[in-house]
């Protein structure tokens, strides 16, 4: 698979897309990435390795303030500006475009998915709360995405469990995870294992969409 990276102009600066195609593409999956990290991340690369197989392209997005060399994210109206920038790029190919990211990009995807046409959202490691801070929730924007939403959680996140989420959320939990999805080496299951369930959760869910 060859992929290739694209620059885009936006209100907050310039952002960059890793594009990971499929052969014969039916989706695009465009995710972003955290506030404390880039699309390095673990859960990014297994989905950017895996879903092209299965039809879905995967458009990973580094935001301005990455690419430019920052340490620390903006403001989310920032964030959702860079997103909105890079938008019309994802969807030239003319195929629904599924709007993700993991933790503050989970949040993103959901603030900008309805005035941006998104076919659905997918949220890796949605932080419900700020550690600590449960009377702090942020489920407003979750549940305000208003297009499928599939929420794929660590069970030992301390931004948010399983558990604590609003009835009704498609959730998948990787057992033993935290905000990174790093299983303790006591766990249950392997580091392998739990990224596969990431990953299958993901393409069971994709391929539902139609």
């Amino acid at each position: 698979m060859v992929t290739r990276t694209e620059i885009v102009d936006t209100d907050a600066g310039a952002a960059r897309i890793t594009w990971h195609p499929a052969r014969k593409p039916r989706l695009v999956l465009a995710v972003g990435h955290g506030a404390g990290g880039g699309i390095e991340a673990r859960d990014l690369q297994v989905l950017a390795g895996v879903l092209p197989g299965h039809g879905v392209s995967v458009a990973l997005v580094e935001q301005p303030w990455r690419v430019a060399g920052k340490k620390v994210a903006p403001a989310p109206r920032t964030l959702d500006a860079g997103w909105r920038g890079v938008w019309p790029v994802l969807g030239k190919q003319g195929l629904p475009v599924v709007s993700g990211g993991r933790s503050a990009g989970a949040r993103v995807a959901c603030r900008t998915a309805g005035e941006l046409g998104a076919h659905a959202v997918l949220a890796l490691s949605f932080p419900l709360h700020p550690p600590g801070r449960p009377e702090k929730s942020r489920a407003g924007e979750l549940l305000g995405a208003g297009v499928p939403t599939l929420v794929v959680q660590g069970g030992n996140d301390p931004f948010g469990r399983p558990e604590e989420f609003p009835d009704g959320t498609d959730l998948v939990e990787v057992p033993y995870g935290d905000h990174g999805f790093a299983v303790p080496k006591r766990a249950e299951i392997t580091q392998e294992r739990a990224l596969e369930v990431i990953s299958d959760a993901v393409v069971q869910w994709t391929a539902s969409l139609g």
